[in-house]
């Protein structure tokens, strides 16, 4: 899975998204994820959705004779027509405090001690965040379970009649396993190939993998917040790689733009994709990654004025990593991989080996945005050892041939490829 974000507000009306899916089928991906569209509340928040069955009518098209419905419907067949499935996000953990339904099912909504409609929360920076604009549904103390379930069930009926065919499930691990494994079999009883990918940051590994179980293709992995060093990224993906497939991201909707926190350094917009895109199954950006946008995505703010390109043009090299991806079924799945220990320690090797056969990949991976990094090593076979010939099959620079003893003076952020096969 390769997704693209195509985040609605900087994309604009469904009209204007045709040029996106050309750009994203011709990086190589092969899914697009687009975030809410429905009408939203007082709060004009994307994720504070008033409406599950009316659309935002910032993305209608004024000019358009087709029904709201019938101009989803034709923005999903474009982008067919392109190659790309569209996936969109699923919030059923919380609706916006001013829609229809806490008037008209109060009892499917988290109450205060006081009896108001709770509002949903987190920490961040050791300060407790209340987003007002949300109420949070009850699925594991409601009254009316069943009709809570029916409705969130003709949601997902509903937008896969629009011509959605996979859903990320928004902080899905606030939503009892049981609820997610009915609602998935019976989605997939009437749509076989609808695919549900798990939200789960910020929550324990442990309640990743649970929720997991209840029937996830693929579930959002952290390894954005990694630091290269601690052991913590492969110790929650160990976890979790053997219940379902995960996704890396460089940077979301929800993060600082990777070029603002860079500066702008390119060798460091690269160095993460290619680790992202090898260290998991599945990889995502958001659009504008691939010109270095720096703007923050803003599910109120932000409008199509905002696409500004920085000088920097990374599709070439994006495509070239999707392409290596796509190649190599060892970068296709959830195998074992472990961090090696490297005498220079602004060098990070990464290890992965396949399940389904006996490939075995290294990535060599300059962590070092601005000087380059001498790597050297008698004999790659302590890093793979195995008895074919190994490749060079990097997305820049590649070698012909591979040589021992192996002295290589990586570039700012280079990452070198090796693909070998085990004894």
């Amino acid at each position: 899975m390769l997704l693209y974000d195509l985040f609605p507000l900087l994309a604009g009306p469904f009209s204007q998204w045709e040029r996106h899916f050309a750009r994203a089928g011709g990086m190589g991906f092969d899914w697009i994820f687009v975030n809410p569209i429905q009408k939203t509340g007082a709060s004009r928040s994307l994720y504070s959705v008033a409406d599950y069955f009316a659309i935002n009518p910032v993305l209608l098209d004024p000019g358009a004779t087709a029904a709201p419905d019938d101009q989803v419907k034709q923005m999903t067949a474009r982008a067919r027509a392109a190659g790309l499935r569209v996936m969109i996000d699923l919030v059923i953990n919380h609706c916006a405090s001013d829609s229809a339904l806490t008037r008209e099912h109060p009892e499917w909504f988290v109450r205060e001690g006081d009896g108001r409609i709770k509002h949903p929360s987190c920490q961040h920076n050791g300060e407790t965040v209340v987003w007002h604009d949300l109420a949070q549904f009850d699925h594991r103390h409601t009254r009316d379970p069943e009709g809570l379930y029916r409705y969130c069930l003709r949601v997902v009926e509903h937008l896969a009649g629009l011509g959605f065919e996979g859903f990320r499930c928004d902080a899905a691990y606030q939503i009892p396993a049981d609820f997610w494994r009915r609602l998935l079999r019976d989605a997939r009883s009437r749509h076989p190939r609808l695919c549900f990918v798990a939200e789960t940051l910020g929550c324990a590994a442990e309640e990743t993998k649970e929720t997991a179980l209840a029937g996830f293709d693929f579930v959002f992995n952290s390894s954005k917040w990694w630091n290269f060093r601690d052991g913590w990224l492969v110790e929650s993906y160990n976890l979790v790689r053997e219940t379902t497939r995960s996704i890396s991201f460089p940077e979301s909707h929800d993060t600082v733009r990777l070029a603002e926190e860079l500066n702008g350094n390119v060798n460091g917009l690269k160095q993460r994709y290619l680790f992202s895109a090898l260290f998991s199954s599945g990889v995502m950006i958001p659009a504008g990654f691939e010109f270095g946008m720096r703007k923050p995505l803003h599910v109120v703010h932000t409008t199509p004025a905002d696409w500004h390109e920085n000088g920097i043009d990374l599709r070439s090299y994006i495509k070239q990593v999707n392409t290596l991806k796509q190649g190599h079924a060892v970068f296709q799945e959830e195998g074992p991989t472990r961090f090696i220990p490297c005498a220079n320690p602004n060098i990070l090797l990464m290890r992965k080996s396949s399940t389904r056969d006996r490939a075995e990949a290294l990535l060599i991976l300059n962590l070092d945005l601005w000087s380059h990094q001498e790597f050297s090593v008698d004999h790659l076979r302590h890093y793979l050892p195995g008895d074919a010939s190994l490749r060079d099959v990097s997305p820049e620079f590649p070698l012909e041939q591979v040589r021992e003893p192996f002295h290589y003076a990586l570039r700012p952020g280079q990452g070198i490829v090796l693909l070998g096969s085990r004894r």
